[in-house]
């Protein structure tokens, strides 16, 4: 667990940024609203991600505008493998006893937590055992196979879950989140990597197919 929040930390390279004291939500069940944002912008994510992808050749979904630089296949290999690590870290939390008394230590709404993440001004490197090469994907295929299946376990347990997310509250090296947050922190991942695809495709060398 130690190693998945460092990681969270590592692999976005993020400062912690000035943010007002974040509003404390309801307590209990999610409401319908914050479950509905939720499912959307998961669903919205996974859809950006997916139509990155879309129509590339092989030669697009590797091709790598420098040594140093990943490819799409090698940004989707990091995504679907931290999907799987984030979840984890978040259903590891909800198996603790709720902590309540941790609330008043979370800063940052969830609008913050989004932006946060999806921000790449500030570029690091992830750890070693998250970088592509590492995953356990060998192929651009089996990460999209991952990628899909958890993102679809994933909305389908926010759209039915009962369980106390908000009351749920996780220590990151750069404050607390509470585990609806770290839903979100799912979903503005793959969309920060969804850029760096971006980012890959406006390369000049980018292959025409």
């Amino acid at each position: 667990m130690q190693k998945l929040i460092l990681f969270s930390f590592v692999f976005l390279g993020l400062s912690f940024i000035s943010v007002k004291d974040a509003v404390a939500p309801a307590k209990g069940p999610l409401s319908k609203k914050e479950r509905q944002n939720a499912i959307k912008f998961l669903k919205d994510t996974e859809s950006d991600v997916l139509n990155k992808i879309q129509g590339l050749s092989e030669a697009q979904l590797t091709f790598k505008p420098a040594p140093d630089r990943w490819s799409v296949e090698e940004c989707l290999k990091h995504i679907a493998v931290t999907e799987q690590a984030l979840w984890q870290m978040a259903s590891g939390t909800l198996k603790q006893p709720a902590n309540p008394d941790k609330r008043s230590e979370i800063k940052m709404t969830d609008d913050q937590v989004i932006a946060m993440i999806e921000n790449r001004t500030q570029k690091k490197q992830t750890m070693d055992q998250f970088k592509p090469e590492n995953t356990p994907y060998k192929t651009m295929e089996e990460a999209l196979a991952s990628f899909k299946s958890d993102r679809g376990k994933l909305i389908m347990y926010v759209r039915s879950t009962q369980e106390d997310l908000r009351d749920h509250v996780a220590t990151m090296p750069f404050g607390m989140l509470d585990c609806y947050q770290l839903i979100l922190f799912i979903g503005a991942h793959s969309n920060r990597h969804a850029q760096q695809m971006a980012e890959v495709m406006a390369d000049p060398g980018f292959p025409k197919n």
